[in-house]
C-alpha cells in the first residue's frame, strides 16, 4: 500500500523542487509518511515513527528529499544530460592540486533564500556534504546503493563504512 499511495503520490513528483522549502511544509509530509509507516507495520498510533522507518528501510522525508538531489546530481555529472542542467552545475577549479579537486561542485553565492532553493544551489549544496566512497561511485546502481546507505547512516547514527 506504501508503494502504491505514499510513493507515488509524494514522491513520484519531481522532489528536487521540494529541497529548500520552509520546515513546517517538511513536517507536514513527514507526519504523512509517519502515519503510513504505521499503518504498513500495524503499530499503534504512538509509536516512534524512527524505529518503523528502520524496519521498512525508509528514509525521512529531508533526506528522500536530498536522495533525490543527489541522484539527478550525479546523472548530470556523470552523462551531461540534459544540457540545460549540466550548464547549472560546474566542477570546482583550484589553483593547486587537491585529491578531493575532481569531486566538489562550485557553490554560487546567492543573497535570498528563494535563490538557495534552485537546482544550481541546492545541488552544489547536497552533493558537497556528501562523503568520497559516494561520490566515486562508477554507475548509477552503485552510486543509489551508497547514498543511501550514506543518508540512513546519517539519520540513525550506524556508522558508514564503504
Amino acid at each position: 500500500m506504501y508503494h502504491s499511495v505514499i510513493r507515488v503520490q509524494i514522491w513520484g513528483a519531481n522532489v528536487t523542487v521540494l529541497h529548500g522549502i520552509p520546515s513546517y511544509s517538511i513536517k507536514k509530509l513527514q507526519r504523512v509518511q509517519n502515519n503510513a509507516a504505521r499503518i504498513i507495520l500495524r503499530a499503534p498510533r504512538r509509536s516512534h515513527a524512527s524505529q518503523l522507518f528502520r524496519t521498512i528501510h525508509c528514509l525521512p522525508v529531508q533526506q528522500r528529499i536530498e536522495y533525490k538531489v543527489a541522484l539527478l546530481t550525479f546523472k548530470v555529472h556523470s552523462t551531461s544530460t540534459p544540457s540545460y542542467l549540466c550548464r547549472l552545475i560546474q566542477d570546482r577549479e583550484h589553483g593547486y592540486n587537491l585529491r578531493s579537486a575532481t569531486m566538489t561542485l562550485c557553490q554560487p553565492f546567492t543573497t535570498t533564500a528563494f535563490a538557495k532553493c534552485t537546482f544550481r544551489c541546492s545541488a552544489s549544496a547536497v552533493w558537497n556534504s556528501l562523503l568520497k566512497t559516494v561520490l566515486s561511485s562508477d554507475c548509477v546502481a552503485v552510486f543509489k546503493s551508497r547514498l543511501k546507505t550514506f543518508l540512513f547512516a546519517r539519520v540513525f547514527s550506524l556508522s558508514f563504512s564503504q
